[in-house]
């Protein structure tokens, strides 16, 4: 049995998820095209929100870096990062692959990637995040609690 203070449960490698997102959506159009046209401006809004994901990501690497914990989903967490994009994010990596997954569905403009989002969603968020989330309560208890209180899971501060 795997001791959760000393290392998340995580199922699956989060890429890994994501890259299973576009790889079934490539088999589905394959076997039934569910194709549709993106205007030129929502492909630039696309590209926009590729830049930003990409942004985020970087910045919440480095923000994990700065402080020396791990970004290994299979890792140990050394400090409670809650700063950064962190203070906004208890999850700002996932939240970064989510809106750049969205978008290259919109810019691939195949709808099985954008039809299967929710199940992808659905993965990350108890074969990855759960796990993270009851190891980091065990290695962080209080602290986790109440950064948990004060930061939403994907984007904003909680409202008391």
């Amino acid at each position: 049995m795997i001791d959760i203070a000393k290392r998340p449960r995580t199922l699956l490698p989060p890429p890994l998820v994501y890259v299973s997102g576009f790889v079934v959506g490539w088999y589905l159009a394959h076997w039934q095209t569910l194709a549709f046209t993106t205007p030129t401006l929502v492909r630039w809004l696309a590209w926009g929100v590729v830049a930003v994901s990409i942004g985020l990501m970087l910045w919440a690497v480095l923000t994990i870096w700065h402080y020396r914990t791990t970004v290994n989903p299979y890792g140990q967490a050394s400090t409670l990062v809650s700063s950064g994009p962190f203070a906004f994010s208890r999850n700002p990596i996932y939240l970064a692959d989510a809106l750049l997954y969205l978008a290259a569905s919109i810019l691939w403009q195949n709808g099985w990637t954008l039809v299967l989002a929710p199940v992808i969603w659905l993965v990350m968020r108890y074969a990855v995040i759960r796990h993270e989330e009851a190891h980091l309560h065990a290695r962080f208890g209080k602290a986790y609690e109440v950064y948990c209180q004060r930061t939403a899971r994907w984007f904003g501060q909680k409202k008391d």
